[in-house]
């Protein structure tokens, strides 16, 4: 079903929905382009046009298997950053366990995708949505799903939505990172009743405990570490109390891509339960990084002898206003950059097939369809230059292009990404 649903992505049409792509590629289909081996710089692809390197994509997914292997952690990368199944293909071929999502919509695209173990880290209350997911369990044996239960309000509205479900749906109570935070049961003992609300009803099975740890308030690493040993000490008083009776394992789950490294060190304390634990971890920016807030909060800064992730974004746009000394404009802008975090970054600038340092060159504000430049007196900027850009906040930036020209460092395009926001 996996290699099918990934076929129909290839057979699909290149038209006027897809920005950036060569206007002559239209009635191709996508694997008749991707064979086409066209180089970014020099084949007639239009500005702006968002690219994903191929090398730093490759670096990142191998890095992120081996950080979890050697961790002794399984891994479901939050699929939210991306949502493109060929990544998420691409993840489970590197030792992924499933995938992370959020809303309902995007269990849908995974399942489309044939994704058969999904964490949704999220209580999900909709009744469609729940009838939907249950019926998917029931049809499809191998199908694993797991999501937050935070509320004993919640768990009722599940257990109603549910019932008549030949399966359980597989829950995890959510602790929350403390006051203030954003979703989860703020207190243990808050904890201990919606884990008594899902033992009592007949729709829903407790199957460990979740949360994250990027909601911290204030987070450094003593506060995370603080935490996640709570989250690690209401596994084991649930396993105390015999809430895991009947289970083959216990699912402890943390990890946003900011504190891996602390999830790592916490989940190795984890103590001998009734049956074995599985320990989840949910980071998934990795996969493309960036050049501006994941460059600087990634947890390789702290243990940089554990490797690097590489940013494999480059947004390129196009000169097209030159108005003063100091100022210059591009083709891109809101429509195409994230922007929530950081600006884009002035990287490298192409002229006449040669690249060079973006020298003096910095990003001052977005329009829709324009980049805002300062041009200091160094800088060498022309209209018509191509300029590259990098981005900050991967799931921000991949929301914005449907259809992200994989290439090689030479310019080489060897596949295309289709998203599914």
């Amino acid at each position: 079903m996996v290699t099918e649903a990934l076929a129909r992505l290839a057979g699909e049409r290149v038209d006027h929905r897809f920005k950036g792509l060569p206007p002559d590629a239209e009635g191709l289909t996508v694997g008749e382009l991707v064979a086409q081996r066209r180089n970014l710089f020099t084949d007639s692809f239009a500005t702006p046009v968002l690219a994903l390197s191929a090398e730093r994509l490759e670096h990142n997914l191998a890095l992120m298997e081996t950080y979890a292997t050697r961790h002794g952690l399984a891994f479901a990368p939050h699929g939210k950053t991306s949502m493109a199944p060929q990544l998420f293909q691409r993840q489970i071929e590197r030792g992924a366990w499933g995938i992370t999502l959020a809303v309902p919509h995007q269990v849908r695209v995974a399942r489309a995708f044939g994704i058969e173990r999904i964490f949704v880290a999220n209580e999900l209350v909709d009744p469609a949505a729940l009838k939907w997911i249950s019926a998917e369990l029931d049809a499809d044996p191998r199908f694993r799903f797991i999501c937050y239960v935070d509320s004993v309000r919640g768990v009722e509205l599940m257990d109603a939505a549910l019932r008549g479900a030949a399966r359980p749906l597989d829950v995890v109570v959510e602790l929350a990172a403390g006051e203030g935070a954003r979703t989860g049961v703020r207190t243990e003992a808050e904890c201990a009743a919606v884990a008594d609300a899902v033992a009592a009803s007949a729709t829903l099975r407790l199957v460990g405990v979740a949360g994250y740890e990027g909601e911290v308030p204030q987070a450094d690493p003593e506060r995370v570490h603080a935490w996640l040993r709570r989250l690690v000490a209401l596994a084991a008083d649930f396993d105390k109390a015999g809430r895991f009776a009947g289970l083959d394992e216990v699912v402890v789950s943390a990890g946003g891509s900011a504190w891996f490294d602390a999830v790592a060190d916490v989940f190795a304390e984890i103590p001998e339960l009734s049956v074995p634990v599985l320990k989840l971890l949910r980071s998934g920016a990795y996969v493309s990084h960036d050049d501006g807030h994941y460059r600087k909060i990634t947890p390789f800064n702290r243990v940089p002898e554990e490797g690097a992730l590489e940013p494999a974004f480059r947004l390129w746009a196009q000169v097209v206003s030159r108005p003063s000394p100091e100022q210059a404009f591009a083709n891109a802008g809101k429509r195409d950059a994230a922007y929530d975090l950081d600006l884009p970054f002035a990287q490298v600038v192409r002229r006449d097939g040669a690249e060079r340092p973006a020298t003096g060159v910095s990003v001052t504000g977005l329009s829709d369809q324009h980049a805002w430049l300062r041009t200091a007196p160094e800088a060498d900027l022309e209209v018509g230059d191509w300029l590259g850009l990098g981005l900050s906040h991967p799931c921000t930036s991949f929301d914005k292009w449907q259809l992200i020209p994989v290439a090689e460092a030479d310019g080489t395009v060897v596949d295309y990404i289709r998203t599914f926001f």
